[in-house]
């Protein structure tokens, strides 16, 4: 058998926190592997990334995610009981649910509803001295989202329950202050959407069926009994959450529609077909999620290395669609490459890899997708402005990371 290489460090918590989202991809390249090992909060930890690697964490015979997310990140990010921590049968089923609101009318129902937002919030801004506009698309996604979902969110709750929303996404991976604004949030964000299928469930709110919040507060399993209230509350907000963290996705496209300015009449001119392979590239070029996180079910051996049963592993995601292996130039912001690109499942992942139904490939990529090309096709055609001098520097440290300005605009025209 070969030996993971284990690194020198007794612990790498500090080195994971200073490097970031490059904390496995800067030591695979130091010792010219993709796979190795070390402490990670004083718990044993395998770090690999690659096509090969991703094929492996998908495999559920293998792998589980019971257990396998950061106590923290449970507590502000995911919440517990929800659908991320499942495990075979248990996590088909509840899948189920977010794929049924996943279907080609009800995507285009919110990038609708969000293109709505978008022309409402925009005719604001043509009387302001400057937005920042990190801020303002949190909230058309969060309006949207609710609306879409049959969430009720009434005008002056909308700042509100946007920066729960918003606080439990950015203050996920922190500690100290930042970590318990999270969590107090999430706190309020739960007893906000508890309060909404309790309502449901007793009749005192009418929603259409085809939306999330019924979806999740009518469910009956095979026995015919309701999802546990906290379980729902959790998984409707595995709906609104990441649909307002798709922000920083539309916030990153509009960093490079900036810092690459040719491509906006590559955009016009190149219609549907360009805006999905400058979207796919925005997606793999700019960091969202650094690494994806299981455990071993059972012991095994792979490509020569031994896997110890119940150990914690990390799929490198941010490496992984980094990796000059598999990407030509890596470090250059080419959207030409994915009209080259076969769609595997493994080799690009910014939102996890695998199949939608069976693994924990995220449900709401195709909705990513979707309100990130609408966004684009307004940005593009339907706004004018200008980008003041501002810091648009992106740490690789900070998880999750943005423009250290937020993206501000001024001089803000509606086309």
């Amino acid at each position: 058998m070969k030996e993971i290489k284990r690194l020198p460090a007794i612990d790498s918590t500090l080195a994971l926190a200073f490097d970031g989202y490059e904390f496995i991809s800067k030591r695979c390249a130091r010792y010219q592997t993709d796979i190795f090992q070390t402490r990670i909060t004083l718990e044993n930890t395998i770090c690999f990334r690659g096509e090969e690697a991703a094929k492996l964490f998908y495999d559920t015979n293998k792998f589980s995610r019971k257990d396998a997310a950061p106590k923290r990140v449970k507590e502000t990010l995911l919440g517990e009981g929800g659908v991320q921590g499942l495990d075979g049968e248990a996590h088909r089923q509840r899948k189920q649910i977010f794929m049924q609101l996943m279907t080609p009318e009800r995507l285009t129902a919110l990038a609708d509803l969000t293109e709505q937002q978008w022309r409402t919030y925009a005719r604001g801004w043509e009387n302001r001295s400057h937005v920042i506009l990190f801020d303002e698309v949190e909230e058309i996604l969060c309006r949207a989202v609710c609306e879409w979902s049959g969430v009720p969110l009434e005008h002056k709750e909308v700042a509100q329950h946007t920066r729960e929303l918003s606080r439990m996404i950015s203050g996920a991976g922190r500690i100290g202050p930042a970590h318990w604004r999270a969590k107090q949030a999430r706190n309020q964000a739960e007893q906000w959407i508890s309060s909404v299928i309790e309502k449901i469930r007793t009749h005192q709110l009418e929603v259409p069926q085809q939306t999330a919040a019924y979806a999740f507060a009518c469910y009956k399993n095979s026995a015919g009994e309701p999802m546990d209230i906290h379980a729902a509350t959790v998984d409707l907000l595995n709906v609104l959450r990441p649909t307002v963290a798709i922000g920083r996705y539309i916030i990153f496209a509009a960093l490079a529609l900036h810092q690459h300015p040719e491509e906006r009449s590559r955009i016009r001119d190149g219609g549907s077909d360009y805006i999905h392979l400058f979207t796919q590239e925005v997606r793999r070029f700019y960091p969202f999620f650094p690494f994806a996180s299981a455990r071993t079910r059972k012991e095994f051996d792979w490509q020569g290395y031994h896997f110890p049963a119940g150990i914690r592993v990390l799929l490198d995601l941010y490496g992984t669609n980094h990796d000059p292996d598999l990407w030509e130039r890596p470090d250059e912001f080419r959207p030409e490459r994915f009209s080259r690109w076969t769609e595997n499942h493994f080799d690009f992942i910014p939102q996890g890899g695998g199949n939608y139904d069976t693994n924990h490939r995220c449900a709401g990529e195709w909705l990513t997708i979707q309100l990130m090309e609408r966004s684009l096709k307004f940005l593009v055609n339907h706004l004018t402005y200008r980008v003041p001098p501002q810091n648009l520097d992106v740490s690789l440290t900070l998880i999750p990371t943005l423009p250290k300005s937020h993206f501000r605009i001024a001089e803000v025209g509606l086309l």
